[in-house]
C-alpha cells in the first residue's frame, strides 16, 4: 500500500491528498508535527533526503519526494495528465510556476499569520506580498476566460495550483480582486473526490 508522509497544514501535501482521493487509491497517512521536528527525525531522513514533506513510499518501499513529481507519478496514465506532449508539458510549466512564483509567496505570510507573527514580520510580508500579487495577477489573466489551467479539462495542473492559492486569503491576500481565480477555485472544489485540507474524517486507512 502507498504510505503519505505529510504534516496538517501543509498546502504541498494537501495537493497529493487530493490527488489520491480523486484517484480513490487507498493509502496509508502518516501526518508528522513540523514544530516538534519530527522531519529532522533519522528515520524520516533516511525516507525523505531533504526531510520535506510530502514523501511518498510506493508499494516495493521506494520514495518519491517533491509535491509535483508525486503528482505526475500517481497520475501517469489518467485523464488527469494527458498523453499528448505539448499539453502534458503545459501541465509541467504550471507546476513549475506554482512553486517558483506562487508557492513561498503565499506559505509564508500565511506561517507568519498562522503561528501570531504577522506584526512582527511585517515587512517580511510586504516583501512577499509584492511577488505574490505579481503572480496571481498572471493566473488571473490567464484562468479569467478558461475552465481549467490546460486544455477543456481539470489536471493535475489545477490540483497544484489550487492548493496555495485556496490558503492565500490566510496569508492576508485580498481575493475578491481576482473573480476569475475565485470561480476557478469553486470548479476545482467540485470536482469528483476533491477533500478540505483538513477532513472531518480521513480516507486513508
Amino acid at each position: 500500500m502507498l504510505r503519505l508522509y505529510d504534516s496538517l497544514l501543509s498546502g504541498n501535501s494537501w495537493k497529493v491528498r487530493i490527488l489520491l482521493s480523486q484517484l480513490n487509491l487507498e493509502y496509508e497517512r502518516v501526518t508528522l508535527d513540523l514544530v516538534r521536528g519530527d522531519t529532522h527525525e533519522p528515520d524520516f531522513r533516511r525516507i525523505s533526503r531533504f526531510s520535506r514533506i510530502p514523501a511518498l513510499m510506493l508499494e516495493d518501499g521506494r520514495t518519491i519526494v517533491e509535491s509535483g513529481a508525486i503528482l505526475m507519478r500517481l497520475a501517469e496514465g489518467t485523464p488527469l495528465l494527458p498523453d499528448d506532449s505539448y499539453a502534458r508539458t503545459e501541465v509541467l510549466s504550471w507546476l513549475f510556476f506554482e512553486q517558483a512564483d506562487l508557492q513561498k509567496a503565499i506559505a509564508i505570510p500565511r506561517v507568519y499569520n498562522l503561528r501570531g507573527q504577522a506584526l512582527e514580520m511585517a515587512d517580511e510580508i510586504v516583501y512577499r506580498h509584492k511577488d505574490g500579487y505579481h503572480a496571481l495577477n498572471h493566473l488571473e489573466n490567464w484562468i479569467g476566460s478558461r475552465d481549467w489551467l490546460v486544455g477543456d479539462g481539470y489536471t493535475i495542473a489545477d490540483t497544484a495550483v489550487f492548493a496555495y492559492v485556496s490558503l492565500a486569503a490566510e496569508g492576508g491576500y485580498e481575493m475578491d480582486r481576482y473573480p476569475g481565480i475565485v470561480g476557478w477555485l469553486n470548479r476545482v472544489r467540485a470536482t469528483s473526490g476533491w477533500v478540505p485540507l483538513i477532513e472531518k474524517q480521513s480516507r486513508s486507512t
